[in-house]
């Protein structure tokens, strides 16, 4: 019997068990669970009954807002009400999350005592010392030992830091909230979970159980079930052509891959739509009804978006001769997404002084568009929910609203938990029916990055969401509006995603509508059988691809001297059609999908359903002929133009012939330094700083940030002959510490230590400063490590001020930055690896710094194109 044929044999046996057993009987009173549940969420506590009876991990995959979490909740009441399993259980989630599970469980299963774990290092300490006192009190119980609680809550960070502890008690469930987490199984969470934590019995729970390509569908069914799926290789053997979005495929053979692996996966996991139940009758739902605006560009966005392109021409010719650099492309990307956001996310653009006023909002086609929409929506007494993907556009998005008196709360990653939690508490006081205006106690407006609140917040106090910007990943999206649609919201919703016409961020939409394809293919309704088209695969996104779609952007458009204004009562009319639709008889029952854009005055306004759009099927391929064609007309119009081109980068506002006398005299005093140093026999080794300026936001998606565990100064386990660079932290005393990684640096080689003390001497030694060191020269180290060359980055980020009574001070985010970009850069141009340890992991020290240094991590190594390996330091006992 192949792969294949055992697991359709084991899918055979629980979908023939699940026939003979029937449905359990669920009686909630008995349970001890206080709700009433829906048909669908009694079918699913019945589902988990019988699987666990059969002793399968399954996964509940429900689409999001349909009840996961009271399901689980009523399944554990279930558990211990039945004496199936009297505990302790486990439930792991996002510490956003954690609110309301607590909030489940004591208001619809009272019975059930749920222990929050989670709080700085001194709260768990105390916590523990509890539990020790409460097992020792009752340790003569005839029972054996027990503990304080049925349900201990924590975070999958906490999990991690605490594993010593939380892995020696018996779990006798355990439940995985949001387990999109475990889609990599090479992380450190999924190994941990695996190897060291005992809980044999277990559940995932997530509403996106496939995101990108059937690696991580595999990843997450073999954490259920390992000894039944086997290796990755063998799954993708079994599979390949399923998840494969090449166009040479056997149409007939992929759909009836796709056929056996539903087949597969509906015996080990339960997957429901909200459209699924709402048509068989189990589920009432108010409507939910998607538009995709089309907005025109304002005249400053349309100038910004001509520069990008002229500055960045070469790269773009480049690009036809294959010879074009994958960072440059997705730098580029990048830049015109800002612009397409707004110009002011380019420093420079805005004019100083810096004073609130309508240039704000008159400077962004999607920020007019946006305006009148709030308008309208506050005054009907609606409230909303606003997305976006980079934090800085939510700088803009936040002054916006400061300037119409708009009240709002704001959600970013930056955000520490106990605000979160008072954001999302005050944000939601307010529910049910609408008034005719919104309480000024309360938030009108919640601007949230998608990544942050996109993720088991539960926001049905709003019924409009608006996406001021895309994310990379749709399923992002997509989870982000379930928070506002979902079982408890009791108003039409309206969702509105703001795209600008006829540039990158119509490509990007349009491929992004693919990449839902697998994903619909393997846990949808359908298998595609339509004649000559192939399932496609979800992958990184094509950078190329997405380039040559730049020729859906006019450069005829701004060759005049003045730019075209935009039609404001051409807005007005359509932001009147967009609210409009909501209280449309016609739409009234059912949900529909809609693509708006603005037209000349005698056409009107085009709204189509997608199924129906031209553009559904719109891919930019790879027509190098027509990308060429583009090229050449838009050199022609930049010839053509008088537009001045902007410069895009940061510089001080000051007199040109001072400035050139402030950088005569700096270059100087730099050369005088320099010449001292020649002259004391001193070759300074500080990195400076990459010529270009860098983008403050990158790919939200990249998974070039890796957590493995192990010791960073032993790179070559983790990337063996492979480049590497050792990042530390260090301060600027010239003092080499003692300890940690002192001791490990200092053990790798002699010349770290003296390098760093040397550079103190000749005062070389700044915040900020990046001193790299290659240790590796020398024959014997060469010998054991290989050719590769290996550097060790002193990162000097914190000072040292002996009068202090903390001497030493907190590490500096700002010079932290600039350390890691210079790094980046570097390890850029050696095709090399960072390695690191967890910054702040073993201090205790404040999470939010954290989240700050793992946002910079991602952003550089995506800009960059690098990976950055962070390690959990694991001590031997």
């Amino acid at each position: 019997m192949n792969y294949e044929q055992r697991l359709t044999a084991a899918a055979t046996d629980l979908l023939d068990s699940d026939a003979r057993a029937g449905d359990v009987t669920i009686n909630t009173s008995e349970i001890g669970v206080t709700a009433k549940l829906k048909p669908h969420q009694v079918e699913g506590v019945s589902w988990l009954i019988r699987r666990y009876i059969s002793g399968v991990n399954v996964i509940l995959g429900d689409e999001m807002g349909l009840g996961k979490t009271l399901q689980a909740v009523a399944f554990l009441s279930y558990l211990k009400a039945k004496k199936m399993s009297r505990g302790p259980f486990l439930v792991l989630c996002p510490l956003s999350v954690t609110d309301g599970w607590v909030s489940e469980m004591t208001k619809f299963a009272p019975k059930l005592k749920v222990l929050r774990y989670v709080g700085d290092k001194e709260h768990r300490r105390n916590l523990r010392k509890e539990m020790y006192e409460y097992v020792k009190e009752h340790s003569s119980s005839t029972d054996g030992w027990t503990l304080p609680f049925d349900v201990l809550l924590t975070t999958y960070d906490i999990a991690l830091m605490d594993q010593d502890f939380l892995s020696q008690i018996p779990w006798h469930y355990a439940i995985i909230d949001e387990a999109q987490r475990l889609k990599n199984p090479n992380s450190v969470l999924y190994n941990v979970l695996k190897d060291r934590f005992l809980m044999p019995r277990r559940l995932l729970m997530t509403g996106t159980p496939i995101q990108n390509n059937l690696t991580e569908l595999w990843a997450l069914m073999h954490f259920c079930m390992a000894s039944v799926f086997g290796t990755l290789g063998q799954f993708l053997s079994s599979f390949k052509e399923a998840g494969d979005s090449t166009s040479d495929l056997d149409g007939a053979k992929v759909t009836g891959q796709f056929k056996t692996l539903k087949f597969i996966l509906k015996a080990f996991m339960l997957r429901r739509t909200k459209s699924k139940l709402i048509k068989s009758g189990n589920l009432v739902l108010p409507p939910l009804t998607e538009f995709t605006v089309m907005a025109p560009m304002a005249s400053l966005q349309k100038s910004v978006y001509m520069s990008i392109l002229r500055k960045e021409l070469p790269k773009l010719l480049a690009l036809s001769s294959a010879v074009s650099n994958p960072q440059s492309l997705q730098n580029i990307v990048i830049q015109l997404r800002k612009a397409c956001s707004h110009p002011y996310l380019f420093p420079g653009i805005e004019t100083e002084p810096f004073e609130e006023g309508e240039h704000l909002v008159q400077a962004s086609g999607k920020l007019i568009i946006l305006d009148q929409l709030l308008q309208k929506l506050y005054a009907s007494g609606h409230r909303v929910l606003l997305f976006a993907q980079m934090t800085h556009t939510l700088d803009v998005l936040q002054d916006f609203l400061e300037l119409r008196k708009y009240s709002y709360e704001r959600l970013d990653g930056s955000i520490r938990a106990e605000e979160r939690f008072a954001a999302i508490r005050t944000f939601s006081r307010q529910s049910g029916a609408l008034k005719s205006e919104v309480d000024e106690n309360n938030a009108f407006v919640f601007i949230i990055s998608t990544r942050a609140g996109g993720v088991g917040l539960n926001l049905v106090a709003a019924d409009t969401v608006i996406f001021y910007e895309q994310d990379w990943n749709p399923q992002v999206d997509k989870q982000a509006l379930q928070r506002a649609h979902r079982i408890g919201q009791m108003n039409h919703v309206l969702s509105i995603n703001l795209v600008t016409r006829h540039t990158i961020e119509e490509v990007i939409m349009r491929r992004a509508q693919k990449k839902l394809q697998l994903s619909n293919n393997v846990v949808g309704d359908d298998v595609m059988e339509q004649k000559g088209r192939v399932p496609v695969g979800v992958e990184t996104i094509d950078l190329r691809s997405i380039i040559f779609g730049l020729h859906m952007f006019d450069p005829s458009e701004i060759t005049t001297e003045k730019l075209d204004e935009l039609n404001m009562p051409e807005l007005n009319a359509m932001t009147d059609k967009i609210i409009g639709i909501r209280d449309d008889q016609r739409l009234g029952k059912v949900d529909g999908k809609y693509e708006l854009d603005q037209v000349d005055q005698t056409k009107g306004f085009d709204v189509v359903t997608q199924e129906n759009s031209a553009f559904v099927d719109y891919d930019p391929g790879l027509d190098e002929a027509s990308y060429l064609s583009w090229i050449e007309k838009f050199k022609e119009a930049s010839r053509s133009s008088s537009n001045v081109v902007l410069d895009l980068r940061h510089r001080r506002n000051l007199p040109e012939d001072k400035q050139l006398k402030l950088e005569a005299a700096k270059k100087k005093a730099h050369e005088k330094k320099l010449s001292e140093w020649e002259s004391l026999g001193y070759h300074s080794l500080s990195v400076k700083d990459p010529d270009k300026a860098v983008d403050d936001d990158v790919f939200s998606g990249s998974d070039s940030l890796h957590f493995v565990v192990g010791d960073c100064t032993e790179p070559a386990k983790v990337c063996p002959s492979e480049p590497s660079i050792i990042f530390s932290c260090v301060d600027n005393s010239g003092n080499w510490g003692h300890g940690g990684m002192f001791d490990a640096l200092a053990k790798l080689s002699s010349s770290i230590p003296n390098a760093y003390e040397q550079a103190s001497q000749f005062g070389d030694l700044h915040l900020g400063d990046l001193h790299l060191i290659r240790i590796n020269e020398d024959s014997e180290t060469q010998s054991m490590e290989g050719d590769s060359p290996q550097w060790v980055a002193l990162a000097v980020v914190q000072s040292y001020n002996p009068r202090r009574k903390v001497p030493r001070s907190d590490i500096s985010i700002p010079d932290l930055e600039r350390c890691l970009s210079k790094a980046s850069f570097t390890a850029a141009q050696n095709s090399a690896s960072i390695h690191m340890p967890r910054i702040g992991y073993r201090d205790g020290s404040d999470r939010s710094e954290w989240y700050a240094v793992e946002r910079l991590l991602r952003k550089y190594a995506s800009i960059y194109g690098i990976k950055i390996y962070v390690y959990y330091y694991r001590r031997s006992s």
